[in-house]
């Protein structure tokens, strides 16, 4: 069952065929080509058309922007997920897992990170990316105010640093191999 939530807000932005931010296509444009690869929290397909895999799965909560990306991506296979629910996809089938722009409004982060890794073949890829918060962020809130910083009606419920984000992925089981900050995002290669 899509995600009412989800589905309003995709609703509110207008279609747009504009390109994705630079920074993050050329992160996606430059990994590797995989037989098989799973974009969850596809979006509109925007990222999920530049993943280079002969097999494509695109992922969201949001039927709406499920609906978007069938346009795109005319040839992947679309799934429909529940928040905060596994995803319904067999072990080890992938050898890419994309999830860009995604991790910081998910409420279990633990769970879909789990998922992430368990829908993984032994050595395949987690290409994540996610705003970057830390030391500016702290001093930006302290200069301008927190509330300045973090609105409360916001769809970001989380916020990672480069420490706390590698943290995770390591207690998760993930070996990060790259983790490095672009234009305010943090750009994560880790394996299984």
């Amino acid at each position: 069952m899509a995600s009412r939530f989800d589905d309003e807000i995709w609703e509110l932005v207008t279609e747009d065929r504009a390109p994705p931010p630079a920074h993050l296509a050329r992160f996606v444009t430059d990994l590797d080509p995989v037989a098989d690869a799973l974009d969850i929290g596809c979006g509109d397909g925007r990222l999920t058309e530049l993943v280079t895999a002969e097999r494509v799965t695109a992922a969201d909560v949001s039927a709406v922007a499920l609906d978007r990306a069938r346009r795109r991506l005319p040839d992947a296979r679309l799934v429909e997920l529940e928040p905060d629910a596994p995803v319904p996809l067999g072990d080890s089938a992938f050898d890419l897992v994309l999830c860009a722009e995604t991790l910081e409004h998910v409420r279990d982060v633990q769970l879909l990170l789990s998922e992430a890794r368990r829908l993984l073949r032994p050595g395949g890829t987690l290409a994540l990316t996610t705003p970057a918060h830390g030391r500016a962020t702290a001093l930006l809130a302290l200069a301008g105010g927190w509330d300045r910083l973090f609105d409360p009606l916001s769809l970001h419920v989380r916020f990672f640093s480069r420490r706390s984000l590698a943290r995770l992925l390591g207690e998760l089981g993930f070996d990060c191999r790259r983790l490095e900050r672009r234009h305010g995002t943090l750009l994560v290669i880790a394996t299984r």
